[in-house]
């Protein structure tokens, strides 16, 4: 039996690399055991994702992110000091993305002949998955780092093709998760100048204002790479019902995230522990159910995990050690009434309809 393509909307990849000092090459359990005994991060040796885990879990395709944010001063958020430094690191990330195409481990999906050609590889069993690379689609998570608009263009030039134009706290362009607000004046440009471009607009991390200033103006396509819903974890980072409604209406699709802090409102980062809360893979489909209900189908749930953004298995459902577990949801979705075409959907059938369309 062919093993089912997963595509994963959202991960920070070069963030880990760098920041983190990961190589993402080497198995999982290489990189745990160089990180024991470190402690200036939260999640040091608890890391569940790497090259060889995607591979193992069938991975084939991923959203990774170039991620630096600008920290105005008085702000406690980590950060670069000016968008200059940002967008410097936003070009060691891509260079180390470059650095795994050199070495044959990820190869960049641009447009649809290039993703095509990717699936194919994928689904040919004559080769084994360990022997493909991981074909990524490069967003941007936060627009902070582009110094003005006339870097969008180059970012666009070197393969940037999604984008949100928030993160969390203060955004020179967005206010982005816990605050509030409308987008800024060079914020409602840079829309503008996206929708020239047809870039996958990102709604992830917007202030509510702000989604509904993007879902009123923006003209091309429309995604939410790693959001749950706010009906069962009722802060502001999840969406409400009426966002949910406001995207089905646009074909977008929502891609589920497995960040504990987002899938159980008991959770405290940090404070709390997965499996004293029995806080599971599971459930994450009470998260898809309710979209699924509100849509009447499966078109609009995927997967957008968010596995390392800045946590590990401290902050990961207590039943998954790598990103490979995300195999698990076969299973789960079946013993929940999920029909396989239903679990072709969630596991890459909607990113895939949803790309093709948006790349026409």
């Amino acid at each position: 039996m062919t093993k089912r393509l997963i595509f994963d909307a959202h991960l920070d990849l070069a963030m880990n690399a760098l920041e983190w000092n990961r190589d993402l090459s080497r198995p999982l359990v290489e990189i745990r055991q160089r990180e024991m005994g470190m402690k200036d991060k939260p999640d040091r040796g608890k890391g569940t994702v790497c090259l060889p885990e995607l591979r193992k879990g069938g991975i084939g395709l991923v959203v990774a992110t170039q991620l630096s944010r600008v920290t105005p001063l008085g702000s406690s958020l980590p950060g670069w000091h000016s968008p200059q430094q940002a967008w410097a690191m936003t070009q060691a990330q891509l260079v180390w993305y470059r650095e795994m195409e050199a070495l044959g481990e990820m190869v960049q999906i641009t447009n649809r002949t290039e993703l095509e050609t990717h699936l194919a590889l994928w689904n040919n069993t004559e080769q084994a998955d360990e022997e493909k690379p991981i074909g990524y689609i490069l967003s941007l998570e936060g627009a902070d780092s582009l110094v003005d608009i006339s870097y969008l263009h180059r970012a666009y030039d070197y393969g940037l093709r999604a984008m949100g134009l928030s993160h969390f706290g203060p955004g020179r362009y967005a206010p982005g998760t816990k605050m509030e607000g409308p987008l800024t004046p060079s914020g409602l440009e840079l829309l503008a100048e996206m929708d020239k471009l047809n870039l996958i607009l990102d709604v992830t991390h917007l202030t509510d204002e702000g989604f509904r200033q993007v879902m009123d103006r923006y003209q091309g396509p429309v995604w939410a790479s790693h959001h749950n819903v706010r009906k069962i974890v009722p802060n502001q980072r999840q969406l409400t019902d009426e966002q949910i409604k406001q995207l089905i209406e646009r074909d977008a699709v929502i891609g589920g995230m497995l960040d504990c802090w987002a899938m159980d409102i008991r959770f405290i980062d940090t404070v709390s522990d997965p499996w004293q809360l029995d806080i599971r893979l599971e459930n994450l489909v009470d998260h898809w159910d309710h979209i699924c209900q509100i849509a009447g189908n499966s078109h609009h749930v995927a997967i957008g995990s968010d596995l390392d953004g800045i946590f590990g298995t401290e902050q990961s459902p207590w039943d998954m050690n790598s990103i490979a577990d995300l195999r698990k949801y076969e299973d789960i979705l079946a013993r929940r009434g999920y029909q396989p075409t239903d679990i072709d959907n969630i596991f890459h059938g909607n990113w895939l309809r949803f790309l093709r369309k948006a790349w026409k």
